[in-house]
């Protein structure tokens, strides 16, 4: 942690109660450039520590917060407003990428081979990339952090990160935890403020950050490559989503249901690869919506500590934005056919919502949702479909099911995305990589290929008399 003795401080509010939650630093630029004076003094030392010692550290605090699950799932809960189910979920998959990559960190390969000419020998390896500035969102506090901060140790890079103003105080937990494991100082350095521009601009121009990776929009993931362009820096970008759902003629209608509603509404659909339009054959979209409004009406929402399933939009901005979306929708011609109960609660709640009769040029369809709304289309040629699937400037992720999967799967390969989840309403995992195409980003987290965002190849080549 930079030092915050002089720094004023902000409130983190809880949105399904708007409590104040806790005050965190309110850092600027000068404390940015001073976490990144003890990162670069802390790299050579952490670069040259054996990579069994750094995945001992990574194992740790996969423990660490294994024990600690109850907690730090009720933090997220509190600051970000999440069910406790959603929360406590998306503290193993975050601990996993610990997990994940203290194995990792033991496996950097490399390459030796005879130069085809004769004469020399070859040798190609792989070193850290340097100081890392990381930049996370607010929707997922604990797993955007650790897929970044993960791979980055296990590569040996130190790191600089932002949480996001809104929900900074899981992040500061999982430093606590990073010490308690035996992660030296200096390594993970955590910057709260919101002035996000001011200290992320300061990392930018700073000569020693040699890495940038940032999860959030595309107009601001576009603003920071334009930064990283001036001094080319390393960047990965997971950046915005629109993910169709497609339910064909021959899929089961019941599995088709219970993984769209999984895709559409996990983290109160505010995910970047949550089901923003679902396509629903003419054949089956009759008892697909049937089925699909009905399980919509019963979800609870409320305060996560009352055991909802849905918890309230992270603040006022945001529910106004749905808000402002669906009613927009409305008055082009959408229908809103079913809703769930809202609480008696001063949070910022706004109910789950299916919309039907919707355009598929309608705003709603074209841009991210965000929210827990549920446009739902019909469909039934599908090269015309696949086209205007295609016909995006986003591609995070998909859903197919089908009945057939051979025929899933060719749907699947045509679709301009990054990933595809195929009869299941998820497609996160630490094991595989992630990250889309087009203006969804540059890059992929998780699995080896996210180890390798932190690497630079350095190639050898030895002098050898035949």
């Amino acid at each position: 942690m930079t030092d915050q003795i002089t720094a004023p401080t902000f409130a983190v509010e809880d949105p399904a109660t708007l409590e104040v939650v806790g005050h965190v630093p309110d850092l600027g630029p000068t404390h940015a450039t001073t976490a990144v004076d003890r990162a670069a003094a802390a790299f050579p030392g952490w670069a040259s520590t054996a990579p069994r010692r750094r995945a001992d550290i990574l194992r740790r605090a996969y423990e660490l917060m294994l024990r600690d699950q109850h907690e730090l799932a009720t933090l997220i809960s509190r600051e970000n407003g999440k069910s406790l189910q959603d929360a406590t979920n998306e503290v193993v998959y975050a601990a996993e990428f610990f997990r994940w990559y203290s194995e990792e960190a033991v496996r950097a390969g490399g390459e030796y081979g005879e130069s085809p000419g004769g004469g020399a020998r070859t040798i190609v390896t792989s070193r850290p990339v340097g100081v890392a500035a990381l930049v996370t969102p607010w929707n997922f506090p604990a797993a955007m952090a650790t897929r970044k901060i993960g791979p980055a140790l296990a590569a040996g890079c130190t790191v600089v990160i932002k949480p996001a103003a809104l929900t900074p105080l899981t992040m500061l937990a999982i430093a606590e935890i990073l010490g308690e494991a035996g992660l030296p100082e200096g390594v993970v350095e955590v910057v709260t403020t919101r002035s996000s521009g001011a200290v992320v601009s300061a990392w930018m121009a700073d000569d020693r950050v040699r890495k940038i990776s940032f999860t959030g929009s595309t107009q601001v993931g576009s603003h920071l490559l334009h930064q990283a362009a001036d001094r080319i820096v390393n960047a990965s970008m997971e950046l915005g989503g629109n993910a169709p759902v497609i339910v064909t003629e021959d899929a089961d209608v019941a599995a088709a249901v219970e993984g769209a509603l999984v895709a559409k509404f996990r983290n109160g659909g505010q995910a970047c690869t949550a089901a923003n339009r679902i396509y629903v054959h003419s054949d089956v979209v009759r008892p697909f919506l049937h089925a699909f409004g009905a399980a919509v009406e019963k979800l609870t929402v409320g305060p996560a500590l009352d055991g909802a399933a849905i918890g309230p939009l992270v603040s006022a901005n945001e529910r106004q934005r749905v808000n402002d979306a669906v009613e927009l929708a409305v008055r082009k011609g959408a229908r809103v056919a079913y809703t769930a109960e809202l609480p008696a609660a001063p949070g910022h709640f706004y109910p789950p919502t299916v919309l039907v009769d919707v355009s598929h040029d309608s705003s709603i369809v074209t841009e991210e949702i965000f929210g827990p709304v549920a446009p739902i289309l019909e469909w039934n040629d599908e090269e015309d479909l696949l086209d205007h699937l295609n016909n995006s400037d986003l591609g995070l992720a998909a859903y197919v099911f089908a009945g057939d999967l051979g025929r899933a799967i060719r749907i699947a390969e045509r679709l301009e995305v990054g990933m595809v989840g195929i009869n299941r309403g998820t497609v996160s995992d630490p094991s595989a990589p992630f990250g889309g195409v087009k203006q969804s980003g540059l890059g992929r987290e998780g699995s080896r290929h996210g180890l390798r965002e932190y690497q630079e190849t350095q190639y050898l080549s030895v002098d050898w008399p035949t």
